[in-house]
């Protein structure tokens, strides 16, 4: 029961980590994709309106996942992060450069400064979700053997289906953030980047869409048994469900309705997390650790539970406030352009 528990938890983290955080980086992919310097302005200057206030708020669920993860299943999480540790390496080293060019970018003191910030930025925003995702692949595939760096360094993340889930990964959070980025346009009366945003999240909800559906091909020759649990009882009904989110979404975002569209994108990406978690079930590691023979002592269990619903009950709600400041503007930060 508490290593369930825990277990839930934890993916309640990964799926808030995968929907904000994977729109956080999504932004990053169109700033990286905005053209030249003239011609990108507005889109990067909406990119950097939007992503202030918030951007470090919702990493935090990265923390949260992780100290879930280490504490209830130390067994998996060394397995993990051993076996799987260049991806993660890369993914960290990623994220540190991501946010020190973030913070840096309005700073600097040359036009050569700046694209150097700028494309740091763009490119870790990219190559952050590839690693992690190609990171929750291996998983799936089974490449994570139970032991300190038991499995195949390169190999255990260089196969089809964790390359796979890296490239959904990026498709997925470029999505989010053009559904996010055309809201907060429309919020801030701008008809022009409302209509750019529009193009971007239509056509990567379409790619995002093909990939997912191609995925099940994969995951059929890849993983036998993940593709088993997706197309039958619970992870059938996430299938759907995300589906069936996904196209309302596209009609949403072709109404140009983004901000009902915020909730249905977020809701279609939630299901394919859950439909993995359930497609798995009751296994942590596929075919070699489940759920309760992974967990820690009860009494460590019952501590993580109880502290980690505190922390909720604290962290939530000051999330959502932080998030209804800068939805309704009063946060916002508008950058200049530089001479």
């Amino acid at each position: 029961m508490l290593a369930d528990l825990a277990a839930v938890l934890t993916l309640v983290g990964l799926t808030a980590y995968v929907v904000l955080g994977g729109a956080d980086f999504g932004a990053g992919f169109w700033d990286l994709t905005a053209g030249g310097a003239e011609r990108g302005a507005p889109v990067r200057a909406m990119i950097k309106r939007a992503m202030s206030p918030v951007w470090e708020a919702n990493h935090v669920w990265l923390i949260f996942v992780l100290v879930m993860l280490w504490t209830a299943f130390p067994e998996a999480f060394g397995s993990i992060t051993s076996t799987l540790a260049i991806p993660l390496f890369l993914a960290a080293l990623g994220i540190v450069l991501r946010g020190g060019a973030f913070a840096l970018k309005g700073q600097a003191a040359t036009i050569a400064e700046a694209r150097a910030l700028g494309a740091t930025f763009a490119l870790s925003s990219v190559l952050v979700p590839f690693f992690l995702g190609a990171t929750i692949g291996a998983i799936a595939a089974g490449e994570v053997p139970v032991g300190n760096a038991a499995g195949d360094a390169w190999g255990s993340w260089t196969g089809s289906l964790p390359l796979f889930v890296g490239v959904l990964a990026v498709v997925a959070g470029a999505h989010l953030a053009a559904v996010f980025l055309g809201a907060d346009s429309h919020r801030a009366g701008r008809p022009e980047l409302v209509h750019a945003f529009r193009r971007r999240a239509l056509g990567s909800g379409v790619v995002a869409g093909a990939l997912a559906i191609a995925g099940l091909a994969v995951a059929n020759s890849e993983a036998p048994d993940l593709y088993d649990g997706l197309t039958s009882g619970a992870g059938l009904a996430c299938v759907l469900g995300s589906a069936a989110a996904g196209l309302i979404t596209l009609w949403l975002e072709w109404r140009e309705r983004f901000e009902v569209a915020r909730y249905s994108a977020a809701a279609a990406v939630a299901a394919i997390v859950a439909g993995w978690a359930l497609a798995q079930k009751p296994y942590l590691l596929p075919r070699a650790l489940t759920v309760r023979d992974a967990a820690a002592p009860d009494a460590t269990l019952l501590a993580l539970v109880i502290a980690a619903c505190l922390g909720m009950a604290l962290l939530i709600p000051a999330l959502a406030w932080l998030f209804r400041l800068a939805l309704s503007g009063r946060l916002a930060y508008e950058e200049e352009p530089r001479p």
